[in-house]
């Protein structure tokens, strides 16, 4: 996925930059509104991380000027200044998500995957894991579908395994609630959406000892990453 990143402060600008990379990421980091303008349409970024306060054009301007000039980049607010009422003018400007600082990077990096399935079509997301396939020790067995760590089968319910295959399908990514509850609870209608909580709740007290942790992000979804 290629990322372009504005932001004016240098430190944080290299720390993101590093960040990003070390997660595959194609970056063009600049440091000013007007090199966003004049390399948004050369980079031709998958997502924009947009900071507010930059030094020579608002960031907001920034933002209208890229759809009056019909680039349509998803673009994920990053800033300090947090209010509501900035994050509704930048959203009625064209922002498709904000995140205030200070920011936990795993929810950074779990909201620009959002952005960029969002853009993409979403291929793969909310599918389940292939068989064979391994994270923190966990793999699903081909014949039977149960999950196993080191060997050792996962003492699971039903609904606990299919929500740890779906994750396991696209660990560190953040899969949307409503695609989770689709799988956990096919063709359950009278099962409420609130419901997927409470399977979670579970699981992540089952898998603690795997050195997996099942996120929640608010507005997004579940994730599944390596503890740190």
């Amino acid at each position: 996925m290629k990322l372009l990143l504005v932001e004016d402060d240098s430190a944080m600008r290299l720390s993101l930059t590093r960040s990003f990379e070390r997660r595959g990421l194609q970056v063009l980091a600049v440091d000013s509104g007007s090199a966003a303008l004049e390399r948004w349409p050369q980079w031709k970024p998958d997502v924009v991380v947009l900071d507010l306060s930059l030094p020579d054009i608002d960031g907001l301007d920034v933002l209208a000027r890229a759809r009056d000039q019909g680039l349509k980049s998803p673009v994920l607010i990053l800033t300090a200044r947090g209010t509501v009422g900035d994050r509704i003018l930048g959203l009625n400007v064209g922002a498709d998500d904000y995140l205030p600082k200070p920011f936990d990077l795993d929810e950074l990096m779990a909201r620009l995957q959002a952005l960029g399935r969002r853009a993409g079509g979403g291929a793969g997301a909310g599918s389940e894991a292939a068989p064979g396939a391994s994270f923190c020790g966990m793999r699903v067995e081909s014949e039977s579908g149960a999950i196993y760590h080191e060997g050792e089968v996962l003492e699971l319910t039903p609904r606990e395994s299919a929500l740890l295959r779906a994750l396991l399908a696209r660990p560190g990514h953040a899969i949307a609630k409503e695609r989770l509850f689709e799988l956990v609870f096919p063709g359950q209608a009278e099962v409420q959406l609130e419901a997927i909580e409470v399977v979670a709740y579970r699981l992540r007290k089952r898998i603690a000892h795997t050195g997996a942790q099942l996120v929640t992000l608010r507005g997004l979804g579940y994730l599944l990453k390596a503890q740190t």
